[in-house]
């Protein structure tokens, strides 16, 4: 009898080589089918979300990595209360130390959960950190020049969104909500300490990475899609605008620390409405989604997004009625 012939299967490099080749020989038909104005923003939107958030992913990751490797468990809950009560908003007042975007927390607020952190904690970790950080409030500041009560209601916008949220899911969360790998404890022992380091980061890095394509893609798809004329409309309805601005922050998924810029440049609406969006932003948006949803599980992202969304939108306008001095 012979043997049976061994199948080869096709690697995804030689895919790629592939395509590579066509796309250099049909490269003047690609062009001429591709040159079509919505396509051109639509990537120009998807290369600006990837660009503004990898560096901060890789920075989420590398912390992630240290926390694995260098940070133990015990020392976690010596620093931390005890209580989620009092927890919760220690968390929040820690994201001031971590400047970078929210693409960088979600790495990170596992890797917490890993080391024995509660998920609120952990979770209010990952809201307060980009948004309450001395590199967004600076940035808002330079976007809105002369007006520094929309720092301190960002601020505390945000902050607020982190504790309440914290503080509910703490009450109400269920811990089988939330994938089982993403609150597996650390094995001990082992590795060198750099090798937990290094492959910590290389893995959610390469896991991370690949949601965040998947949400920079549905935010280029959904930023052609928005009509620039429905701004405009809403410059004298501020329940209105602050809707819109809530659910435009969710599907730009612009990087906090420039989405101060975008809303100074939305001139003809009120400051809540875009104070709102300050808020929201961070704390939720699609690619954030798309991250929490391969790092945390479906079921997690399907409950924990519609929260922070609706806690979001309170926050951002009883801090804006509150330190904005009214709908102005």
């Amino acid at each position: 009898m012979t043997a049976p012939a061994v199948r080869r299967r096709v690697t995804s490099l030689e895919v790629l080589c592939v395509v590579l080749v066509l796309a250099l020989v049909l490269q003047g038909q690609l062009v001429d089918a591709l040159d079509i104005p919505a396509l051109r923003t639509g990537s120009t939107v998807f290369v600006a979300v990837c660009v503004q958030a990898m560096p901060f992913l890789v920075l989420g990751t590398l912390i992630s990595g240290a926390i694995a490797a260098f940070l133990p468990a015990e020392a976690l809950r010596r620093v931390l209360p005890r209580r989620s009560v009092f927890a919760v908003p220690v968390a929040g007042l820690a994201g001031v130390a971590l400047p970078g975007c929210e693409c960088a927390s979600v790495p990170v607020a596992r890797r917490l959960m890993q080391q024995g952190v509660a998920p609120s904690v952990a979770l209010a970790f990952l809201l307060a950190a980009p948004a309450v950080n001395p590199v967004v409030l600076v940035a808002t500041a330079v976007a809105f020049p002369g007006k520094p009560e929309m720092v301190l209601a960002r601020f505390a916008g945000s902050l607020l969104t982190a504790v309440v949220t914290g503080w509910l899911w703490a009450r109400f969360g269920k811990a089988s909500w939330i994938a089982e790998r993403a609150l597996r404890r650390l094995p001990t022992g082992g590795a060198s300490r750099w090798a937990v380091f290094a492959e910590t980061a290389r893995h959610d890095l390469v896991e991370a990475g690949g949601f965040l394509v998947i949400g920079g893609l549905t935010a280029a798809a959904l930023n052609v899609l928005v009509p620039s004329s429905l701004l405009e409309s809403l410059s004298g309805e501020w329940v209105l605008g602050i809707i819109v601005m809530a659910l435009l922050a969710v599907v730009l998924a612009i990087c906090s620390e420039a989405d101060a810029f975008v809303a100074a440049s939305l001139s003809a609406l009120p400051l809540l409405p875009r104070l709102v969006f300050l808020v929201v932003g961070p704390a939720v948006d699609v690619k954030l989604i798309a991250l929490q949803a391969g790092t945390f599980g479906k079921a997690f992202a399907l409950r924990f997004a519609p929260l922070v969304f609706t806690v979001a939108v309170v926050s951002g306008t009883v801090a804006g009625l509150v330190f904005l001095g009214g709908v102005s």
